[in-house]
């Protein structure tokens, strides 16, 4: 079956740093791991073996064998592998999700509709078809064939963007494609707000900016994140906290004030609620984790 040949091309590759095909990586984890929080760029991957849950704001999605994740738009999100052992790893694949290469695709499949629809989710989990899962075992069988790769490469992942375009997750796949789409309108946003993380935000410019009224922004902005502007401002500052406490012990105070917030015992508290302990104990255990042997 082709799941058992992903998965045994993915072992066989795993301790390469670097495929040789650009935008397609694979991962091989031993060990169960912590939540941990991360900004999700626009990806296609898929679970093989093993398991890992994935939480954007208060959704949870299960990652299990013969699923594949899509991300459409950068999204805060908190991941963890669930089942991972050295016995049976968790064995995955990604392909990074590029506009051109779905805007080409579109191009070539005919006129669309002109009413731009509605912003979808941007990030759904589903069900793999065989012909995905053989796609991806025929990239991967190009790793040790770089002279076939140059020519074949483009050609296999054009195949498993339009198995992914013409099934459930489709929609949201085809929005990045489309320049003028509710999504792209949204990722403007989204970009802004990554950019100016540390800064006072006002909902009706983020609007204004995605050109779109207060109320349509706010509604298609929740449908794609899962969260609300503020609490998708809130999520960027407290990764960005958590990551400058690992780095380097800090002033707590500090910290919260360097990411925006002007009360301390709001920073903590809003931090506890993110991570599960207050911000010096998170920082504490996380150093002490990076220091244990591998």
């Amino acid at each position: 079956m082709s799941i058992e040949r992903v998965s045994a091309l993915i072992e066989r590759h795993a301790h390469r740093s670097d495929l040789g095909l650009p935008g397609v990586r694979v991962a091989r984890v031993t060990d169960p791991t912590e939540r941990t929080p991360s900004i999700a760029e626009p990806i296609l991957a898929f679970t093989i073996q093993g398991s890992k849950r994935i939480a954007l704001g208060d959704d949870v999605h299960e990652e299990l064998p013969g699923t594949y994740l899509t991300v459409a738009v950068e999204l805060p999100i908190t991941g963890h592998f669930v089942e991972a052992s050295h016995s049976r790893p968790y064995l995955g694949f990604g392909l990074d999700l590029k506009p051109a290469s779905i805007a080409e695709l579109l191009v070539e499949t005919g006129p669309h509709r002109r009413r731009i629809p509605a912003a979808p989710p941007g990030l759904s989990v589903n069900q793999a078809t065989p012909e995905m899962l053989d796609a991806v075992a025929r990239l991967l069988e190009l790793v040790d064939r770089p002279g076939d790769a140059a020519v074949l490469r483009p050609l296999v992942e054009r195949e498993l963007l339009w198995r992914v375009l013409t099934g459930p997750a489709g929609g949201a796949v085809r929005q990045i494609g489309l320049q003028d789409s509710s999504l792209s309108h949204i990722g403007r946003a989204i970009r802004h707000l990554r950019s100016n993380a540390f800064e006072p935000i006002q909902v009706v410019d983020l609007a204004r900016l995605s050109g779109m009224g207060v109320s349509s922004f706010h509604k298609q902005f929740r449908t794609v994140t899962a969260m609300t502007p503020i609490q998708y401002q809130k999520r960027l500052r407290l990764q960005e906290a958590r990551l400058r406490l690992l780095r380097a012990p800090q002033d707590i105070a500090d910290v919260g004030h360097s990411v925006g917030y002007s009360s301390a015992s709001q920073f903590s508290r809003e931090y506890r609620r993110e991570f599960g302990s207050p911000p010096s104990v998170d920082a504490a255990r996380m150093r002490e984790a990076h220091q244990q042997p591998a």
